[in-house]
């Protein structure tokens, strides 16, 4: 499979020691984390045209993994 952009681990680049503590410590954080991989190779199937999805599809697939990655970026800050 091609490289996925936008991976944790590539938008937390100073944090992936905590991603991985927080992965395996915090059951919420494990569902964030697993909901915003979902989404995110959801998002990377439809831009290299694997799976058909309409703009605003999209674009509603763009806006929920932010929300996810604003929530994890919020835990992480805490840690």
């Amino acid at each position: 499979m091609s490289h996925v952009p936008h991976e944790l681990h590539e938008e937390f680049p100073d944090k992936v020691a905590a991603l991985h503590e927080l992965k395996v410590s915090n059951g919420h954080f494990a569902r964030l984390a697993d909901s915003y991989h979902d989404v995110n190779r959801e998002i990377h199937r439809i831009e290299i045209d694997v799976t058909p999805a309409s703009d605003e599809a999209l674009e509603d697939l763009k806006k929920q993994r932010l929300h996810l990655k604003d929530e994890i970026a919020a835990m992480l800050a805490a840690t």
